[in-house]
């Protein structure tokens, strides 16, 4: 099964647009299947490795969408002790909106908006990218696991689909009937054509200079690379 990317039509979510109805419905749809097919679980396992109790850390989430990653990081931070803020960065002004109105209690985090290709200087504890890689092609790839490793002083983290058949079927099934909205549906079925297998995520991040890098599959065909001290267990 071949990766399927057009540069020339990009995903409903992504284009320019006001914030409407239809884009709060597709947001609110996308942390639902975050919730329940595994995404939030597959954050969670490694901010159980890398936050700990009474730690200090900056966060950087890139491509945060409507901000559910950042709420979710915060709520575990606090559970654990721990004191984080994060910077949330998106390129579509609607998008952060919305983000910041369900985050009202949420002052550890601050939304930017920026491209993810060439946003900031500073360094951060941890650099995370959920979901987001599928959105471009495959050099734009390689430049933001790029990216990552340089805005990052220790951990980095970015998980995405694995392109096969599970994610082809699950996003067709659940697109018929469960989340049928048009926008949900068209995107939903896009990402599943436009992810990276397992093999060439890998290759994505050799192509970006990573080294000693973890890679593994996970629940509901989902993937994930990482970087951390050789001392974390």
């Amino acid at each position: 099964m071949k990766r399927s990317f057009n540069p020339a039509e990009p995903e409903l979510m992504d284009r320019p647009q006001p914030v409407t109805p239809e884009l709060e419905s597709d947001l609110r749809n996308i942390r639902q299947l975050n919730r329940y097919f595994g995404s939030y679980r597959l954050i969670e396992h490694f901010l159980r490795r890398w936050i700990q109790p009474r730690s200090r850390m900056r966060i950087l989430d890139l491509a945060t969408g409507s901000g559910d990653i950042p709420r979710l990081v915060v709520d575990f931070a606090r559970s654990a002790g721990a004191e984080i803020t994060v910077d949330a960065v998106d390129q579509q002004p609607s998008t952060l909106e919305i983000a910041r109105s369900l985050s009202g209690e949420y002052p550890e985090i601050e939304f930017l908006e920026g491209d993810v290709l060439s946003f900031g200087e500073e360094t951060y504890d941890v650099v995370v990218c959920s979901l987001a890689l599928h959105h471009f092609e495959e050099n734009a790839a390689v430049e933001l696991l790029k990216r990552c490793r340089t805005l990052s002083k220790r951990y980095v983290l970015v998980s995405d689909l694995r392109r096969g058949f599970l994610a082809t079927m699950g996003a067709y099934l659940l697109t018929a009937l469960v989340f049928r909205e048009s926008m949900t549906r068209t995107d939903a079925r896009l990402s599943a054509a436009r992810a990276f297998s397992f093999r060439e995520f890998r290759s994505l991040a050799e192509r970006a200079g990573w080294r000693n890098f973890g890679h593994r599959k996970f629940a509901f065909a989902r993937q994930a690379l990482w970087l951390e001290p050789a001392s974390v267990v």
